[in-house]
Formats: structure tokens, C-alpha cells, sequence
């Protein structure tokens, strides 16, 4: 338990994105508004503390309680989530931690209105999970599909 409970300090990785979880990066989509979807695996051994991908305003933190399937299945879309608006200079930057078939509980540490900077800790997923960010529309990903990532640590976007 308490290899799962690991929260290494680490610096953030230069560029304006950074990952917001460890993991292996599962797909990459580009959304109907343009903005491109990085979903993240996390497994059980995987750092769980999951950081602000960009400087920015927790402008909104949305609990949605759902199911429990694992976050790698097409069915995690039901999944119990808590979804991250952050107002940034490029404009808004959406976070999403998913809970996974094990998990029953994400702990945001902030609240509404907080200012986070790049590569703060903004909350844990407990045991294995997705975590998903938005990049806004124009900014391309520097990461691929197969990917391994570290939160704070590897860059997200490409110049």
C-alpha cells in the first residue's frame, strides 16, 4: 500500500502542457470542437497523484458518479469521474480522472476558484484509472499512442 501511495516531488517538463498522470498513453482523438483528446492508462503500480497539466484557474470541478468498469473498456465512458476546467493564457484546458474497476474514490485537493501552477498536484485517483486532457484547439501532442508518461514530467504539446 504504501508503493501505491508514493507522491515523488518532481520539476515540471518545459513547454506550455505537461502530463497530468504516469501511465502509458492508451489513444489520442481529436474531438468534433476541435480540441484533441490524450487519455493516459494508469495501472496499479503507476504514481496515482495526478498534476495540472498547464498554469492556470480551477474555474470548475465537476463530480459525476457513475459505474466501475475497468478505464481502459469503451464502457469507462459511464465511469465515475471528476472533470477539471482550467482557465489558461491559451485558453480553457479540460482534466479528466476517470475511476477505474477497482477504484472508489477520486480526492480532488483543490477547490473552485484556486490557482494551480504547472505540474501542482491536483488530486488522486485511487488505484487503476484513465486520466484524460483536452488540448485546446491549434496545439498539436508530443506524445503518441504507446507512449509512456510521467505527470509533470513529460511534455504534452509540440511547439
Amino acid at each position: 500500500m504504501a508503493w501505491f501511495f508514493r507522491d515523488p516531488e518532481r520539476d515540471p517538463a518545459e513547454g506550455r502542457l505537461v502530463s497530468s498522470a504516469d501511465g502509458v498513453v492508451q489513444s489520442i482523438d481529436v474531438q468534433s470542437d476541435g480540441r484533441i483528446r490524450v487519455a493516459v492508462f494508469m495501472n496499479p503500480l503507476n504514481v496515482h497523484v495526478n498534476r495540472a497539466p498547464i498554469a492556470g484557474v480551477a474555474a470548475r470541478i465537476e463530480h459525476r458518479p457513475g459505474g466501475f468498469r475497468p478505464a481502459f473498456d469503451k464502457d469507462s465512458e459511464r465511469n465515475e469521474r471528476v472533470i477539471w476546467t482550467f482557465d489558461t493564457e491559451i485558453g480553457e484546458v479540460t482534466v479528466v480522472q476517470i475511476a477505474g474497476a477497482m477504484v472508489r474514490r477520486i480526492v480532488p485537493y483543490l477547490t473552485e476558484g484556486q490557482k494551480a501552477e504547472k505540474g501542482q498536484r491536483i488530486g488522486l485517483i485511487r488505484f487503476g484509472s484513465r486520466v484524460d486532457v483536452y488540448l485546446p484547439p491549434g496545439v498539436a501532442p508530443a506524445v503518441e499512442v504507446g507512449q509512456k508518461v510521467r505527470a509533470g514530467a513529460t511534455r504534452l504539446d509540440r511547439d
